[in-house]
């Protein structure tokens, strides 16, 4: 009962949005590389994104967590980061460098792509079409 259960938590979060954005991108004539890229990145950034927002939080132990004894775990969701708020009121991040890089490329791969595919297809439309309206369809 419990697989089903996160087999259908899993359909739910991955898999349709997955899908609804590659019937969307083929909607839209998008190249299939295209839709690769934008989803891998997409997906990247969701999950380092996730991990750099919750890393000061001790997700099953919290002796584990950086805050642990020192401060207060506080979050930011975008830009992901974790901090610790100390008692003399100064917050320290517990994240390094590294994830933020991660984050960032993915993030901006994900929109130079959506932007590459627009003006790909604004383009397409012009080369078709001209600057005009594309002819009405008959009925």
């Amino acid at each position: 009962m419990k697989s089903l259960l996160l087999l259908s938590v899993l359909l739910i979060v991955f898999a349709v949005p997955t899908a609804g954005v590659w019937a969307l991108g083929r909607w839209a004539k998008v190249p299939v590389w295209m839709r690769v890229v934008f989803l891998v990145a997409g997906w990247l950034a969701v999950v380092v994104g996730r991990v750099l927002a919750q890393r000061a939080h001790g997700a099953l132990f919290p002796e584990t967590s950086p805050c642990h004894r020192t401060g207060i775990p506080v979050s930011r969701y975008f830009p992901p980061d974790s901090f610790c708020l100390h008692e003399d009121g100064e917050s320290r991040t517990v994240d390094g460098p590294a994830g933020k890089v991660v984050f960032w490329t993915a993030f901006g791969t994900a929109v130079a792509v959506s932007g590459a595919a627009l003006v790909r297809r604004r383009s397409w439309r012009w080369t078709r079409y001209g600057r005009t309206r594309p002819p009405a369809k008959s009925l």
